[in-house]
């Protein structure tokens, strides 16, 4: 049963990426982000099926953690179902995105990133860095202290994900598509050609979270010298859109966003295709990397929600 259910399957997969027991009510509104809208009632009949089965252990009235047995079936189960997962929500995020840039306002898709006290101020030395080399998708970023998903003794950081594009797009009559994500090598500022990509539509992990945790990247090097290898983004559009792509890129572009790195039916080093154009465009993943890269002890929660751009812009 638990190989043909995905409701189970989430549920252990939020339990292995939160180390701490997590109780029935937390646990329906992480559902709910995944797109499976469930009562704190249905959580417990589901937790008490996994509890039978041994793969959940309850501690106490702090909720319910994975077992050793538990941890195993979540790598294993799935993997078929898993693939597609991270483009669908990042689409649901599109989808939700309102931002208009004629007004600057609406709602933009964020990551939301969490770091030690120790770590805060190192880590706005290197999302200044990021930000001041205009490889961050977005010229700015936000601190948040008080948020109930970040603990006591940590600090939060808010990027702007570069989904929220997708989202502008399709709301003035755009079709875009995510295709790619990828390592662009960049020399002396001039971006040369991408050194690996990996299709959103294949996989079952975000592909620039897998080049940053496999140290593929070296991103902080660019943003002191402008040569170094940083993570990019590839979306594909019809051709015939071009002009309104164009226009939404400079209204959003006079609102704080930095893209495209370049666009046309043929970049870098992919193949030409004459109906389709394709827009690279740095990711806000960008920030995280560089980070990760400096040693700083970060957990990142890719495409976390929506948030105001209003929110987005008070001082930190």
């Amino acid at each position: 049963m638990i190989r043909t259910e995905r409701k189970y399957v989430e549920l252990l997969r939020i339990l292995k990426e939160h180390k701490d027991p997590m109780g029935a009510k937390r646990l329906s509104e992480l559902m709910a982000e995944r797109g499976f809208v469930l009562s704190d009632r249905a959580v417990q009949y589901y937790l008490s099926y996994l509890d039978s089965m041994g793969f959940t252990e309850k501690i106490g009235n702090l909720g319910r953690i994975l077992t050793p047995i538990g941890l195993d079936e979540t790598d294993n189960a799935l993997v078929d179902d898993r693939i597609g997962f991270i483009i669908s929500k990042l689409e649901r995020l599109a989808y939700r995105s309102t931002f208009d840039p004629t007004t600057s306002t609406g709602d933009v898709a964020y990551n939301l990133s969490i770091v030690p006290e120790k770590f805060a101020e190192r880590t706005r030395s290197v999302y200044d860095e990021v930000a001041h080399s205009g490889c961050g998708f977005f010229n700015s970023y936000r601190v948040v202290e008080r948020d109930p998903r970040v603990p006591a003794g940590f600090v939060g950081f808010i990027t702007v994900c570069s989904i929220s594009m997708d989202g502008v797009f399709q709301r003035n009559g755009i079709p875009v598509k995510m295709a790619f994500g990828g390592r662009l090598d960049v020399e002396k500022g001039t971006p040369r050609r991408f050194r690996d990509l990996i299709g959103y539509r294949g996989t079952t992990i975000d592909p620039l979270e897998l080049f940053i945790s496999s140290g593929l990247t070296s991103i902080s090097h660019y943003t002191r010298s402008k040569t170094g290898i940083v993570l990019a983004n590839i979306r594909e559009v019809p051709s015939g859109a071009r002009e309104r792509v164009e226009e939404m890129i400079g209204l959003m572009n006079a609102c704080g966003f930095v893209f495209p790195v370049t666009m046309g039916n043929q970049v870098f080093n992919l193949q030409n295709n004459p109906f389709r154009l394709s827009i690279v465009a740095f990711s806000g993943m960008n920030y995280i990397g560089a980070a990760v890269e400096n040693g700083i002890e970060i957990k990142t929660e890719i495409g976390a929600g929506n948030i105001p751009f209003s929110k987005l812009m008070e001082t930190n």
